[in-house]
């Protein structure tokens, strides 16, 4: 048994495409949730049930060049393009724009449809607070019998990884993930984040230490005792919001794997935070699920081993480039693939790290060194044998150690998400000055409130930047999707 849905019906006004996919979307999942509802009650399912996800399609004969300033919004070639679409009522301003500029940069309808491809009970009840997905076994009928579970076919990287990947029917895709993709990290960034997708903002800064959490919370509340600061709330672990700059969050009883922190604003122009913890694994996770929500940018503000006598710790260190022995993405891009800096993110960091130390010029050399960054998956790397990695680290001229920032910056180039690095020395186990807790202590008073200030400056001023100047078109290839 499936839903009663329309036809496929072309579109040339955007926002009355996007009103349809959502029409479209609500009929599947309200279906689906329904009748699992009625079977969990006790109700035998006599049938099997199935909804499809909508999609978006466009079909194309002209080679008519579109505007080559813009990186995205066009198809490379006549042809075939669709897409399948999950929550459109959470992208709905991304969709928008998408397919506004997919109609005027190739005079042609967009058709709005059901797609083939099915969609999970678990997805479908996911935004139900009241329903769960029993594990299998757990009820008196096979799950799988009645309704459609995730499959791992249609939940993937192909395209974004450059595998060639065409839907069945031979379409090319027109989006970088699929529905079913989205639908996953929709519900893994829940699980390790503990706040909802509705409240991740366009800007996202990543950490490696708790202590930025309280800089971010204090900062967040003396936004929001501005009425001119343009932020409108502040989002904790839990979902838990708050307007009022007094008003009490507390501590949940168990932080989740990466406790997230959301400084809102109007149509997403605010910031987030994210804690990753210490390791790349911790870094692929978060970004391979936040990247399907878009961002516009993703900064990595972490510390960091310094790996040159001149350096101090608390001077900062801009990344222009990386040595990738993280190991995490290997199989998803070759470390012969070059990471390159993008500069509209190195001007915007340099700016506000001249901003916020009031230093310019050859003075701010004194303080932050640009160079490459070595990103290791071993936290105990002097207690192995040295001269192999100290070779590397002369070789490659990297003036930082740590254990996130290239992970974060190719999977920034792999989901096309502009992204950047500044990491403050905390300690230089090659100087003998080793992270001890009474340095640490000392280094955490003086130098993490800068240093977030200095991230927080760098988004705002990306945020002030049109979004076809901070989409670099060195993060797309010859063969891109045409949605962002």
């Amino acid at each position: 048994m499936t839903p009663d849905v329309p036809a496929p019906e072309a579109f040339i006004d955007p926002a009355a495409a996007v009103e349809r996919l959502c029409e479209l979307y609500t009929t599947a999942a309200h279906f689906l949730c329904q009748n699992f509802a009625d079977a969990i009650s006790g109700n035998m399912p006599q049938h099997k049930y199935r909804a499809f996800y909508p999609e978006i399609r466009l079909t194309t004969t002209s080679y008519t060049k579109a505007d080559s300033r813009l990186s995205f919004g066009h198809v490379a070639e006549p042809g075939e393009y669709s897409t399948t679409v999950t929550r459109p009522d959470l992208f709905q301003g991304y969709l928008e724009q998408q397919i506004g500029l997919l109609i005027e940069n190739h005079g042609v309808a967009v058709f709005i449809g059901v797609s083939t491809t099915a969609m999970p009970v678990h997805f479908a009840v996911a935004n139900d607070a009241d329903m769960t997905v029993p594990q299998d076994g757990a009820m008196d009928f096979p799950l799988r019998d009645v309704f459609d579970v995730p499959d791992l076919s249609t939940m993937h990287d192909n395209i974004v990884n450059g595998s060639g990947f065409l839907y069945p029917d031979g379409s090319a895709p027109l989006a970088p993930f699929t529905a079913q993709r989205v639908d996953y990290s929709l519900a893994r960034l829940q699980h390790y984040t503990a706040t909802a997708a509705e409240h991740f903002q366009n800007h996202v800064l990543f950490t490696n230490y708790q202590f930025y959490v309280e800089e971010f919370e204090g900062y967040a509340r003396q936004m929001l005792a501005d009425p001119e600061s343009g932020y409108t709330s502040f989002v904790s672990t839990g979902n838990v919001e708050i307007t009022d700059p007094d008003a009490p969050l507390n501590a949940p009883a168990k932080l989740p794997q990466m406790p997230t922190y959301h400084l809102k604003r109007e149509h997403g122009g605010g910031i987030t935070l994210v804690n990753i913890g210490v390791g790349p694994s911790n870094a692929k996770t978060a970004t391979d699920h936040i990247a399907v929500l878009r961002p516009h940018a993703w900064l990595m503000v972490g510390h960091c081993a310094g790996l040159r006598n001149s350096q101090s710790l608390g001077d900062f260190v801009l990344a222009h480039a990386y040595l990738r022995e993280d190991h995490v993405l290997d199989d998803d891009l070759p470390v012969w693939v070059p990471i390159p800096a993008l500069a509209e993110i190195q001007i915007a960091l340099e700016t506000a790290v001249a901003e916020v130390t009031k230093l310019k010029g050859y003075e701010l050399k004194k303080i932050m060194r640009t160079g490459t960054v070595a990103t290791i998956d071993n936290r105990n790397w002097e207690l192995r044998e040295q001269a192999g990695p100290v070779q590397r680290l002369s070789q490659s001229r990297a003036v930082a150690l740590d254990m996130e920032s290239a992970t974060i910056a190719a999977n920034g180039f792999r989901f096309r998400v502009p992204y950047g690095t500044l990491l403050c020395v905390s300690d230089k186990p090659l100087h003998g000055e080793l992270k001890l807790p009474g340095m640490a202590s000392d280094f955490y008073k003086t130098q993490v409130a800068r240093h977030l200030m200095i991230g927080i400056r760098a988004m705002e001023g990306l945020r002030d930047m049109p979004l076809e100047r901070i989409h670099s078109r060195k993060l797309r290839s010859f063969e891109e999707t045409a949605f962002l």
